[in-house]
C-alpha cells in the first residue's frame, strides 16, 4: 500500500473519529462509561484493578485522540490558509507578498502584525484599534 493511500484512509478516519467525538451523544455514552464504573467500585471494592481499568482505558483514548485532534486541526489550518491565500492572489488590492507568512517564526509574524497596525493607525490619521472596530461592529446590531 502507498504512503498516500494510507495517508487518504487515515484523514478519512480521522476525520469521522473526530467529527464523532464532538458529538453530544459520544458525550453521554463516555460519562455513562464513567458513571457505571463509579458504581461498580464497591462490587470490587476498590480494587487496584478496578482503579486501572478506567486509568488504563482513558489515557489510552487520550493518547489516540491527541494524534486524530492534531490531524484534523493541521487539514483545518491548511484549508485555511490555502483559501486566505487565494483571497489574497484574487483580491485587486491585497498584497500577494503576505502569501506564504504561516512559515514564519513566530518572531517574524509578530514584527509583521505591529508594523500592519502601526500602518494602519497611521493612515486614517485617527487611532484604529480593534476595540474601536468592535464597538462600531456592536453599534449595528
Amino acid at each position: 500500500m502507498r504512503y498516500g493511500r494510507v495517508r487518504k484512509i487515515f484523514n478519512h478516519i480521522a476525520t469521522i473519529i473526530a467529527t464523532a467525538a464532538g458529538q453530544p451523544l459520544t458525550f453521554i455514552v463516555a460519562l455513562g462509561v464513567i458513571l457505571v464504573w463509579a458504581v461498580t467500585g464497591p462490587l470490587f471494592n476498590y480494587s487496584d484493578t478496578w482503579q486501572l481499568i478506567i486509568n488504563t482505558g482513558t489515557t489510552i483514548v487520550t493518547f489516540l485522540m491527541v494524534f486524530l485532534i492534531q490531524n484534523s486541526q493541521n487539514r483545518d489550518g491548511a484549508a485555511m490558509q490555502a483559501k486566505l491565500d487565494e483571497l489574497l492572489r484574487a483580491v485587486e488590492k491585497a498584497r500577494e507578498k503576505f502569501i506564504g507568512i504561516e512559515h514564519l517564526t513566530d518572531q517574524q509574524i509578530e514584527l509583521i502584525r505591529a508594523a500592519l497596525e502601526r500602518s494602519s493607525n497611521g493612515e486614517s490619521g485617527k487611532q484604529s484599534t480593534a476595540e474601536d472596530t468592535v464597538d462600531r461592529l456592536l453599534e449595528r446590531f
